[in-house]
């Protein structure tokens, strides 16, 4: 989602928007979400409100049946905030509220060791496709096919410092809609906020890519503590 292409600051997570509970004393967030995707790990990335650029990330283990928080950070949303997965529109610089999994890692740094999670190396002929008019949209492809034009898309290696290391969101990936929208990476920081991504420290992602562990089933819910927009899944 071209992550130079904007100035401001990124981030992406949304509670209310999962149709989360009213808080039961200091339940651990996650137990105030109405769905965590099923797994034992889960990333919450949550903003204030639909037009905020920045907000924070968490990342927690289901652990005895109870949600244990195993790291922060401070996060970046897009540039034009955030909304509701399901009713974003490609090319608004919006981050898309949700539940979604964690499909696979990328990067032009090596894997971080520890990482248990796919990951795939950046080389100079990596894309990913965001030409609604090509086969492979919203898809990493190596090298770029003759369907999906440069223009529309995005040179991975164009990222170098955004795209050391990156987990896909799995955003409008499963079952592709036209014109939703493509590339949502949970990744580094850049200048300031995405282009519909969420964003942290290298150091943050790092530590993210070590903790992920892809039997236990990781999701990751983009939002606002206010709840202000509804959710979809996948």
């Amino acid at each position: 989602m071209r992550p130079g292409a904007v100035a401001s600051l990124v981030s992406a997570c949304v509670l209310g928007l999962l149709g989360a509970a009213p808080p039961r004393g200091p339940l651990p967030l996650p137990e105030r979400l109405a769905d965590t995707g099923g797994g034992t790990q889960l990333i919450i990335a949550q903003a204030p409100d639909t037009g905020a650029t920045t907000g924070t990330v968490t990342w927690w283990d289901r652990r005895g049946g109870t949600w244990v928080r195993a790291g922060s950070a401070p996060a970046r949303f897009g540039a034009k905030g955030l909304v509701e997965g399901a009713a974003r529109t490609q090319g608004t610089d919006t981050t898309p509220t949700g539940l979604y999994d964690l499909p696979f890692g990328f990067g032009t740094k090596a894997a971080p060791g520890g990482t248990r999670v796919p990951y795939r190396a950046v080389r100079e002929s990596s894309w990913w496709c965001e030409d609604n008019a090509s086969s492979s949209y919203n898809r990493w492809t190596d090298p770029l096919p003759r369907d999906c034009r440069g223009s529309e898309s995005e040179h991975l290696s164009a990222y170098a410092g955004q795209y050391a290391y990156a987990l896909v969101v799995g955003f409008n990936y499963h079952r592709p809609v036209r014109g939703r929208g493509a590339g949502i990476f949970l990744h580094v920081n850049g200048r300031g906020a995405t282009a519909g991504c969420v964003s942290v420290p290298e150091a943050d992602m790092r530590r993210i890519l070590r903790w992920v562990v892809p039997r236990r089933a990781p999701h990751i819910v983009l939002g606002t503590s206010g709840g202000a927009t509804g959710i979809s899944r996948y």
